[in-house]
């Protein structure tokens, strides 16, 4: 039994091993792209928040395209290695440890299950990308709901602290749940229900956080200035995105709000930008702030909105290839005035359209250094409905500057600051209209 248990499991590590492989080389898959950082749950339907923007998970509102493959092209294929001598010996040295600890464990061993889920996830640890990952089916579902535009959970941004060791509230949507409760933009979350979610995965402490719309959730919360971490109650609630947000102010200025790269962005950013040009803006504010990201092909459309040809950006892959995306002219948003609104929150596909409306000279950025996520991510669904992303591509602006640990360095830096401000004011947003009504 124990000999038809190492083959079974033996059998599915090289298996995944050599899908991968032959995965990041095939010529039709989809690519994934996103900030890493995701929602608990996406945007309340309320006002959206001000500092930092609801949005659906790249991951979350998944930056997703399909990789262009010329019609008819045969795939390029990636030759598996054979495994040599001295690698079936290293891997011996596995077997030799579970040999030893099933005869000598004393306790509950875990199944086949966990036990494939626990060496995939050490074999994609040794690659130190926090961006490549594998998800377990449940987790992998929740994502793919996020897919539908609507939502049960506590309406928050959640993403890791700098060790990667603790989840912390990015920010909860104005008027969610989570807001209604008291998290705070800054709060770590140690455990979920009483379970220490410190040292888990991203994924694995959404899938804990996420529930049913009407249940409640107890998270343990560390505050910068409590001494003692302290437990909030949130009651879970079905929520839909907002993806835009207009206005036509007071002083002329158009102000249009994009919370997430959706399927639907540029549909709604067109809608939205025909609606502020029929009254005539002086120039229109473009807020990116906090927006995490979305589909690729939603981005580069974004993008096309307001340039009138050349390139938005530049992908190169794990392979070798390079290709490039441009604009075309005839779109509605190329003449008018731009400012465009970015900061810590600002990641992916939000970079890639500020980079470019950036390096064009299209519009000047004011605001915070941005995310600095500029890597793509292959997603593969596995057999057992899990999921495996691939860091297989980077993303340049069309003047060659690498986003990817990088960030756009805004060209006016108003950082946010660091005391509470009233809730009506919005420091980023003054120094837009002030440097659009005089130019400085």
């Amino acid at each position: 039994m124990r000999n038809a248990t190492k083959f079974l499991l033996a059998t599915t590590i090289l298996l995944m091993i050599a899908g991968i492989v032959f995965v990041i080389g095939f010529g039709s898959a989809y690519l994934l792209v996103g900030s890493g950082r995701l929602p608990a749950l996406p945007s309340w339907s309320a006002a959206a928040p001000t500092a930092v923007s609801p949005s659906l998970p790249p991951t979350q509102g998944v930056e997703i395209e399909e990789e262009d493959v010329a019609p008819g092209a045969a795939p390029t294929l990636v030759p598996i290695p054979t495994p040599s001598n001295e690698d079936e010996e290293t891997f011996q040295l596995f077997w030799e440890v579970w040999d030893l600890v099933q005869r000598n464990f004393y306790g509950e061993l875990p199944d086949m299950q966990q036990l494939t889920y626990a060496a995939i996830r050490g074999m994609l640890d040794t690659l130190n990308d926090e961006y490549t990952a594998f998800i377990e089916p449940s987790v992998a579902a929740i994502i793919s709901e996020d897919a539908t535009g609507e939502f049960e959970g506590i309406g928050a941004f959640v993403g890791m602290d700098e060790e990667g060791k603790v989840v912390e509230i990015v920010e909860p949507f104005e008027g969610g749940p989570a807001d209604q409760a008291g998290v705070r933009a800054g709060d770590r979350v140690l455990a979920v229900d009483d379970v220490s979610i410190v040292g888990v995965t991203l994924y694995e402490a959404i899938g804990m956080i996420r529930g049913p719309e009407g249940t409640d959730v107890t998270l343990l919360i560390e505050r910068e200035g409590v001494p003692e971490p302290f437990e909030i109650i949130v009651t879970r609630a079905r929520l839909e995105i907002a993806v835009t947000e207009v206005e036509m102010r007071d002083d002329g200025i158009g102000y249009i709000r994009l919370f997430e790269f959706s399927a639907t962005a540029s549909e709604r950013m067109e809608d939205g930008l025909e609606e502020l040009l029929a009254q005539e803006p002086r120039a229109i504010i473009f807020d990116l702030r906090g927006n995490p990201g979305g589909w690729l092909d939603q981005a580069v459309d974004v993008a096309d909105l307001f340039l009138d040809d050349g390139v938005i950006l530049f992908e190169r892959w794990s392979d070798g290839r390079e290709r490039s995306f441009e604009a075309g002219p005839g779109d509605v948003g190329e003449d008018v005035p731009l400012v465009v609104l970015v900061d810590g929150g600002s990641a992916s596909a939000s970079e890639i359209v500020a980079g470019a409306l950036q390096d064009r000279e299209r519009a000047i950025l004011i605001g915070e250094l941005t995310f600095g996520k500029g890597s793509v991510q292959r997603p593969f669904t596995l057999s057992d409905g899990s999921e495996l992303r691939v860091t297989a591509a980077l993303w340049f602006t069309p003047n060659d500057r690498a986003i990817h640990m990088e960030g756009l360095a805004p060209d006016i830096e108003v950082p946010w600051p660091e005391e509470d401000v009233a809730p009506e004011a919005d420091p980023q947003l003054e120094r837009a209209v002030e440097y659009i009504l005089t130019g400085e």
